[in-house]
């Protein structure tokens, strides 16, 4: 483990998904690829159909070490697989190859990867999108304080707070459904990609090559799949980290000592030098996580202008790109899940920090109760703001507000106090709940 240069390859990131990406899976894919060309020719009719089957056979003990092995000495790695497969399958081996172009196999290979890789991530989304959504229910009714340029503003649920994220999270998970389905597509079309080695033959070699490896293909392409899709894709993998990181900083925003409405409650050392620290260390990690994942962007976007029908400068950043792009996802969603179990909810400092501002925070609510019995709102709201400032040491809002004559003849004692009641005043944040839950829920089962 420790003579690892890249963190992924020993701190973050599931094994599942890391296995993706090693190069013995990659070539096991190439190898593949290879054999859905043979196919293709086959039944297209420009090799024997015996074929299919030999090179079943004398491509089954292909590995990563022989390819890299053979290109330090071609210094192509398709190239020397090409070559490999030549050498091995004895007459059908000149048929290896026919026609086609290194990113035939490369991005066909990318695609049957990406499937592979979305659905680990979508399925680690929508469990945190259910879980997120139980948590909502659950404090529907949990009342704390909503809070806008980091200011006290209206009283909000926890369960209004959570619901907005179910409502992003199924809003990602549906980008990514949609991407899927451009990007998740197969290459077959040979040199500048006009099929020309296989002369009218060539959508029939593509059509059954992709018939093989179950995948659709593109509807054109040049020499290599348009970067638009791989742009796409890593810059829906980015809102999603931004998402997170939305979540982490709420986090770790609610989690001050001064605030404490929320904090990480798993049991572990806060600081190497002071004892009473609980760092919120998931949330931040998710944070920090997310820098690196929106940066990866531009890498993407900068792919797209590649020179007349190709040139090599997508395919060294794309090694790199690709599997970083979802390692790092994967590992803030491992982590959004590991928050979610440890989160603990403090319903008493939530009601607690509600009434710092002795109903202040009501202003709003007694401003739209004045415009109800004729005063113009302008007016209503230059008296209300007034009252609410003024508003501290042992008086809180609502003896200010009997005190005030105009209010105190509008409104009895009784009235004002319904009126300031915070568990009056979050509006329709139930039905507001449902509806962001029955979003996802109608997103998680129609997009897989």
């Amino acid at each position: 483990m420790l003579d690892k240069i890249c963190v992924l390859d020993w701190r973050y990131g599931s094994e599942e998904m890391k296995s993706l990406f090693k190069a013995e899976s990659i070539v096991k894919r190439y190898v593949a690829v290879e054999k859905a060309l043979i196919y293709g020719l086959a039944k297209a009719g420009i090799a024997p159909n015996e074929c299919v089957n030999v090179v079943e056979v004398c491509s089954e003990n292909v590995s990563a070490e022989e390819v890299y092995a053979k290109e330090k000495e071609l210094g192509h790695d398709i190239a020397s697989l090409a070559y490999l497969l030549g050498e091995k399958c004895g007459e059908c081996g000149k048929y290896i190859h026919l026609g086609a172009t290194s990113y035939d196999v490369v991005d066909t290979v990318w695609a049957l990867i990406i499937n592979e890789a979305l659905s680990i991530v979508m399925k680690k989304l929508k469990k945190i999108i259910e879980v997120l959504s139980d948590m909502a229910v659950k404090h529907r009714k949990t009342l704390m304080v909503g809070r806008t340029h980091g200011q006290h503003a209206l009283p909000i649920t926890f369960g209004f707070k959570l619901a907005n994220y179910v409502y992003e999270f199924a809003r990602s998970y549906e980008r990514l459904c949609e991407c899927r389905k451009r990007i998740v597509k197969g290459k077959i079309s040979g040199a500048v990609g006009t099929m020309a080695a296989w002369g009218s033959r060539g959508l029939f070699v593509e059509k059954y090559a992709m018939e093989y490896l179950d995948l659709e293909p593109h509807a054109i392409s040049t020499q290599v799949a348009p970067r638009d899709g791989f742009a796409e894709l890593v810059a829906n993998l980015a809102i999603l980290g931004s998402q997170l990181d939305r979540f982490a900083l709420e986090v770790r925003e609610l989690s001050r000592p001064e605030i404490g409405e929320v904090y990480e409650s798993a049991k572990r050392v806060g600081s190497s030098t002071m004892p009473h620290k609980r760092n919120p260390v998931i949330a931040e990690r998710i944070s920090g996580l997310a820098k690196i994942l929106r940066s990866m962007v531009m890498v993407a976007l900068e792919n797209i202008p590649l020179m007349h029908e190709r040139d090599l400068t997508n395919s060294s950043s794309e090694r790199i790109l690709i599997p970083h792009v979802f390692l790092v996802a994967d590992q803030m969603l491992i982590d959004m899940e590991k928050l979610l179990s440890v989160l603990y909810v403090d319903e008493e400092a939530m009601k607690r920090n509600l009434g710092l501002g002795k109903g202040a925070i009501m202003a709003e609510a007694v401003m739209v109760k004045l415009v109800e019995k004729g005063i113009p709102r302008h007016l209503a709201h230059k008296k209300l703001q007034e009252i609410a400032i003024a508003v501290g040491g042992d008086e809180d809002f609502l003896e200010k507000l009997l005190k005030d004559e105009e209010i105190s003849k509008l409104f009895t004692h009784e009235e004002l106090k319904n009126i300031i009641d915070y568990d009056n005043y979050v509006g329709q944040s139930e039905n507001l709940i449902e509806r962001s839950i029955a979003y996802a829920k109608t997103v998680l089962s129609s997009c897989r």
